[in-house]
């Protein structure tokens, strides 16, 4: 019998009714539909079984869908306790720390000593992509909404983890205008590090209160007393107001979370006033849509509600709203101070945007927003398949939702076809971006080699200059004026031993303005301006080896300076590989046309005809790189010698055999394969 006949809870008013499924059979059929997931974000009903019956009512009609989406959530434990928590017993606050810090662990410690239920027990619980779990460093903030009870009084804790890799600093921009204050943590081994400082100012010019911990005292080669006074020289706070913890054993966390209750003011904005929330993060889920999580500044939203964006003046209403504690959690409304996500009848992802203002009318006030990311590396992204690249193209749109710090413009090339040239804060933030396409969107890509933005002044338009992300853009030289290279104002800081290997290193990419500042007997913060491109490839690496893993690097842009600027192409045979061509600093032109044409030597596969690789700056050759070609014993013939003795007979098959590679060296096409291509990129 089919689902129509037996499901008794079904209404028999709905205008479409369920569909069949051959594949259940008996009362077993109406349990799992009923085990099933009521999906309401999604707009239908859903069940887990295998036989794929993903909607059992068409929601094509509109009274229908109403019905199910306008039906608030039931009475809850969560509901009923966020009714009881007054304004003055929330806290908002974000954990920040140099990367590998213990933010992550420090966070599952305050879940677990929260009692706060966890659909699974895993480590780092807070990292969900799987992307942070593999390559274990947080690469998106995520926010979870605890209980607590301390001295008889409930309190709400708004917790925000965020990364500490400075290619992610915009996501700690993001979450900290949603924050009153921050827990700054600091490794009790490693000591300050170079983000350290980069997210202490950050928090201080958004004037956050914030309580400097101390992590990881449970190491054997922890040293609080000698972090106790770097943090005391650097940063100017006296040892008793230094928290030590550890998130592994959990000592000290407790003492933490008082000094999160007594120290971080509560939030303000009156109930009274007209709506104002913040959205500080968007994401794409399939069956719901656009989800945005916000900070209510004034007023408050409740299910069912309508509500309007700033900046496109449109009008959505609430279909669920609620909190992450830490997983979706249904509410009947948020108010000023508390944190929360809400669903509404958005049609597209781009109507949702990081910084606007969700308020209750037109007259309300917008909030100030977040100042745009500036794209430190370039590069463009291919289907491998060309009929995918509107697969692609939606794919890109919905992480795009999730990570607003990426910039992006349609391109296409002569190899690749149509594609994306996309802007990143930084080649790790390049590689996690390529890598959740191809894990949460299955996109088959191809990306490009990664450049910095340049600019151009020509002499055609003397007065402007022009930027330059996209070797395929680059002008003719005699048509060039200048060019000029982006510079960044960057800070290391190391153990002093290191300083010495550490300068070599910066005067060899051509740092200037060198200044040195000695945070105590131990430690070194060097800074100075260098060229983005010579930092963006391998530098970090460089610095790590040098330092034995010491070193830390932060930066920042710093405008542009006057430099003198190359294209780089590569050839095989003659023809030209556009995915291949860089734009480089003219000292550098040389060393990267030898590394490539020497990596492509390596993992071309031979051909029976010689194949030549060139690495050209306009029309002369810097590198090559010479493939000798399989030779085939054309003397040999099922183990046996041709003509014998005969040398004339011999002669002749070896020119016959020359000739003809000639002719395939004119005719012949050489595949640069997939494999090849990345492995090329990597080194490169």
């Amino acid at each position: 019998m089919a689902h129509a006949h037996q499901c008794l809870r079904a209404e028999s008013s709905h205008p479409h009714p369920p569909r069949a499924c051959s594949s259940l059979r008996g009362n077993l059929a109406v349990r799992e539909f009923h085990a099933g997931m009521a999906d309401v974000r999604g707009w239908r009903w859903s069940t887990e079984h295998a036989c794929r019956i993903s909607s059992l009512y068409s929601t094509r009609d509109p009274a229908w869908r109403r019905n199910v989406i306008s039906k608030p959530p039931e009475e809850s434990e969560e509901v009923n306790y966020l009714r009881g928590v007054p304004q003055e017993n929330i806290r908002n606050f974000s954990i920040i720390a140099h990367i590998d810090h213990g933010k992550s662990t420090l966070s599952d410690r305050l879940l677990q000593l929260t009692n706060t239920k966890l659909s699974e027990q895993r480590d780092q619980y807070m990292d969900k992509l799987q992307v942070e779990r593999e390559r274990g460093i947080t690469v998106k903030a995520q926010s979870a909404s605890l209980f607590y009870q301390q001295d008889g009084k409930d309190y709400l804790l708004n917790l925000i983890d965020t990364p500490g890799h400075v290619d992610f600093s915009y996501e700690v921009s993001r979450s900290l205008a949603a924050c009153e204050g921050v827990i700054l943590l600091i490794d009790a081994s490693q000591g300050i590090e170079a983000q350290t400082l980069a997210n202490h100012a950050l928090a201080t010019k958004n004037g956050l209160k914030i309580i400097p911990c101390m992590n990881k005292i449970d190491l054997p080669h922890a040293d609080p007393d000698r972090v106790a006074a770097q943090v005391h020289a650097a940063l100017g706070y006296a040892k008793e107001e230094i928290l030590q913890v550890s998130g592994k054993t959990g000592v000290g966390v407790e003492e933490l979370l008082r000094a999160v209750i007594e120290r971080i003011p509560p939030p303000t904005g009156s109930l009274q006033n007209g709506l104002r929330a913040l959205v500080f993060d968007t994401w794409y889920e399939t069956f719901k849509g656009v989800v945005s999580l916000i900070r209510v500044m004034e007023g408050q939203i409740a299910h069912g509600e309508k509500f309007l964006m700033k900046s496109t003046d449109k009008t959505y209403e609430v279909h669920e709203l609620g909190i992450m504690h830490p997983e979706a959690t249904p509410v009947t409304r948020l108010q000023a101070g508390q944190v929360g996500y809400i669903l509404c009848n958005m049609k597209s992802p781009a109507e949702a945007r990081v910084g606007d203002t969700v308020c209750s009318d037109a007259s309300v006030e917008a909030l100030k927003g977040f100042q745009p990311p500036v794209p430190m590396v370039f590069a463009g992204i291919y289907p491998i398949d060309a009929s995918d690249f509107d697969a692609l193209n939606k794919a890109i749109s919905k992480l795009l939702l999730n990570d607003t710090s990426v910039s992006i413009f349609k391109e296409s090339s002569n190899a690749l076809g149509l594609g994306f040239r996309c802007g990143f804060l930084g080649l790790l933030h390049m590689d996690v971006f390529r890598q959740r396409l191809e894990q949460e969107h299955n996109a088959d890509i191809i990306i490009t080699n990664p450049t910095v933005p340049f600019r151009v002044r020509l002499k055609k338009n003397p007065k402007e200059f022009v930027t330059i992300s996209n070797p395929s853009d680059f002008p003719d030289q005699s048509q060039v004026i200048e060019f000029e290279e982006p510079v960044v104002k960057a800070s290391l800081l190391m153990p002093t031993e290191h300083l010495g290997g550490v300068m070599e290193l910066c005067t060899s990419r051509r740092a200037r303005d060198l200044d040195m500042v000695y945070l105590d007997s131990g430690q070194v913060l060097l800074k100075c301006i260098l060229p983005l491109g010579e930092i963006v490839i391998d530098f970090y690496d460089k610095i790590k080896g040098i330092s034995a893993g010491y070193a830390s690097l932060e930066y920042e842009p710093a405008g542009f300076q006057q430099a003198q600027i190359s294209k780089v192409t590569f050839h095989l045979n003659g023809k030209p590989v556009d995915a291949l061509t860089t734009i480089v600093h003219h000292t550098n032109a040389e060393q990267v046309g030898r590394r490539v044409t020497e990596k492509l030597k390596e993992v071309l596969d031979r051909q029976q005809f010689e194949v030549a690789v060139q690495a050209m700056v306009g029309g002369r050759v810097i590198a090559r790189e010479t493939i000798k070609a399989v030779r085939k014993n054309v003397l040999s013939r099922s183990g046996k010698t041709v003509g014998g003795g005969d040398v004339t007979r011999k002669k002749k098959l070896l020119e016959k055999q020359k000739e003809g590679k000639k002719k395939m060296k004119r005719i012949g096409d050489v595949e640069l394969s997939q494999d090849a291509f990345l492995t090329v990129i990597d080194n490169s």
